[in-house]
């Protein structure tokens, strides 16, 4: 049967993992002018998408658009996301700090020329409007290795449950198909943590080194990364979805991880942090960041790509305090689903189960 509610399109929260990335995070200027021009990319985004990826269909181009709480603000005012805020900077054993970030563009393809092609278009497009605060280009290392020598994401969700885990559905249902995201920059103590024994280094993380099959929860110490970031709730498992990339200068002995983090909730992300700079309990923190410093942190409201397009019936959108657009209607949730291949330049599409039975 046949659903006669509209199909809510998602951004490619959950595309498939690439060989590169580049995360830009920029800030936009004062002024109505250069929010129109915001508003105005917001409606050409699929469009640029489209064009850069058509060179290489292969090279599955996706972009995943994020605005933060003051940028919603400036751009539709109300309704908002029911979650959205500042990213909240953390003071523990270690500091999480909070950084300026207005909009968060998450490039990912095979190929680095289609991510910095992507980018180049996205800038021109915006022009003035907006000022570069951090671009950061990550690349696979090997095995999906982070430059500390383990894998990072084992433990991400796949297919069905990287929906679920990832995108809003009744629970905020004017923004049904949309999710949150924080990021992180982490530069790494690379000599520091290369003079540890492998066997510490595993106790830290949780995981063999190589082989990188988890340690059994009778040997795992209190304080391994992956236990305190492993957060249930009513003993049910939350889950996020990483996409993680390293990064670096040799030149400069700069060696990183660009963390990002997707849910359909921020506050399952905000408990995993609070659980490595404070500790559960507190001052039982995460060791790995004894030698991983957090330089930025920004939190952002990824909206569904059926909003963003949707924008394009504004072009005469309001400023800031006057009426907001109107929101795409909400699909119900427990159902939504994605489709439509790989979701990188068709983006899935959302759809209650009703419309595949």
């Amino acid at each position: 049967m046949e659903s006669s509610l509209p199909s809510i399109v998602s951004q490619p929260v959950v595309a498939s993992l690439t060989g590169s990335a580049i995360f830009l995070v920029v800030t936009v200027q004062p002024g109505a002018e250069a929010e129109a021009a915001i508003r105005a990319l917001c409606a050409d985004l699929s469009g640029l998408l489209r064009a850069v990826g058509f060179r290489d269909l292969e090279g599955r181009l996706s972009c995943v658009m994020g605005l933060g709480s003051q940028m919603w603000d400036r751009l539709f005012g109300a309704p908002r996301p029911k979650e959205l805020h500042p990213f909240r900077e953390i003071h523990g054993v270690h500091h999480a700090v909070s950084t300026p970030g207005d909009i968060l563009f998450h490039i990912r393809a095979r190929r680095m020329d289609l991510c910095f092609e992507l980018a180049a278009q996205i800038m021109a497009r915006i022009g003035e409007a907006a000022a570069n605060v951090d671009e950061v280009h990550g690349f696979k290392y090997f095995d999906d290795r982070d430059l500390i020598g383990f894998v990072d994401g084992t433990e991400n969700p796949v297919e069905q449950a990287a929906v679920d885990a990832t995108l809003i559905g009744e629970e905020d249902a004017a923004f049904a198909g949309g999710s949150y995201v924080i990021v992180q920059k982490y530069l790494h103590d690379l000599a520091g943590w290369n003079r540890l024994p492998v066997e510490m280094q595993e106790r830290i993380i949780g995981r063999a080194k190589l082989s990188d099959i988890e340690q059994e929860d009778a040997l795992k110490a209190p304080y391994a990364h992956n236990v305190l970031t492993s957060i249930e709730e009513d003993g049910e498992a939350l889950e996020i979805l990483r996409d993680n990339m390293p990064f670096g200068d040799a030149g400069k002995g700069e060696f990183g991880t660009y963390f990002i983090g997707y849910a359909r909730s921020p506050r399952r992300i905000e408990q995993m942090l609070e659980n490595m700079f404070i500790g559960r309990p507190p001052g039982n923190y995460d060791r790995l960041l004894d030698f991983s410093r957090a330089v930025t942190g920004s939190l952002f409201f990824v909206p569904s790509a059926t909003f963003l397009d949707d924008v394009a019936a504004a072009a005469g959108a309001p400023a800031a305090g006057e009426a907001a657009p109107p929101e795409p209607e909400a699909a119900a949730s427990p159902g939504l689903r994605p489709s439509g291949g790989d979701g990188s330049l068709g983006i899935g599409s959302l759809k209650r189960k009703a419309d595949h039975e």
